[in-house]
């Protein structure tokens, strides 16, 4: 890690319908509370705009139970309607965690980020198929 960076930094990216957070790459008792912090600072910056947030776990090699109550600490932060969804590589350890906690059953977890990004219609509010909601079977044909 170089000294312009931190772990504990979180750099919020607002998108179309959504804002999102890179989570660094280790979760553990070392840095989840200090991103738990940052993350509390994104949610307040967006009190009232704040429709979805996605959380990039793509680039997280490590997790751990602070990893995933740093994530169910994060969704708790979120006003009542809003959509926490993460995003975690195939098979990775990460995604490994979250299936044996079984947060993934509470949160929705993409293996693409733009799938993620995109889950929503910002304008009707749609959302796109995904492991929950498959996609329109008229459309095929």
């Amino acid at each position: 890690m170089t000294a312009s960076s931190s772990s504990h930094d979180l750099r919020p990216e607002d998108l179309p319908g959504c804002t999102l957070l890179s989570l660094p790459r280790d979760l553990d008792l070392g840095n989840c509370a200090a991103l738990l912090d940052a993350a509390a600072r994104v949610v307040a910056d967006r009190a009232g705009l704040l429709h979805t947030l996605v959380l990039d776990l793509t680039g997280t090699a490590f997790m751990d139970s602070r990893g995933v109550r740093l994530v169910d600490d994060i969704r708790a932060l979120l006003a009542p309607g809003a959509e926490l969804r993460l995003v975690a590589v195939p098979d990775s350890l990460v995604l490994r965690v979250l299936t044996l906690t079984g947060l993934r059953r509470d949160v929705p977890v993409y293996d693409d980020l733009t799938e993620a990004v995109t889950g929503t219609c910002a304008l009707l509010g749609e959302r796109a198929p995904g492991p929950d909601r498959p996609a329109d079977p008229d459309a095929a044909a």
